[in-house]
């Protein structure tokens, strides 16, 4: 049994780690996320703010900047949904490592559980067969007190 109490400690330990690598990829999945988002916002906002300026009018050389600087800002969006992806994939893979180190420790817990009972009706047959035997006892007492008791 001491066996697989330690099993059982390996394993919720080994699960604990994948729980922390779980967390740590679901938080970088979310800063992911939240950063595509401030991109896409900021763009929404630079393309709003340059339209209302090239309205009054622009030089030729504001014009070229704006769309240089539009080129990188959509480059750095596309590389941010990309980082998205990959965190996304990560996540989903400490997922499946977590979910199979829980299902290790459900295995261990259910045989311990499993052991525990064949302990327990082992005991109880002991007990049971200790219990029969003295019942027979006292029986085979009876009779011989009865047997010998003048008639």
């Amino acid at each position: 049994m001491q066996t697989l109490t330690t099993l059982l400690e390996h394993a919720e330990a080994q699960r604990n780690v994948a729980l922390a690598a779980f967390s740590q990829a679901l938080a970088r999945r979310d800063g992911t996320r939240e950063q595509a988002r401030e991109l896409e916002q900021y763009r929404q906002d630079y393309t709003a703010r340059w339209n209302q300026r090239f309205q009054l009018g622009s030089a030729l050389e504001i014009v070229r900047s704006y769309h240089q600087f539009a080129e990188r800002l959509e480059l750095a969006i596309a590389q941010q949904g990309h980082a998205v992806t990959v965190a996304e994939q990560a996540l989903a893979r400490a997922n499946d490592h977590l979910a199979a180190h829980e299902l290790r420790v459900a295995s261990v817990r259910k045989l311990i559980e499993r052991r525990q009972e064949e302990l327990r009706r082992g005991e109880d047959r002991r007990d049971q067969h200790t219990t029969d035997e003295l019942a027979l006892r006292i029986a085979a007492a009876r009779r011989n007190t009865l047997d010998g008791a003048p008639a």
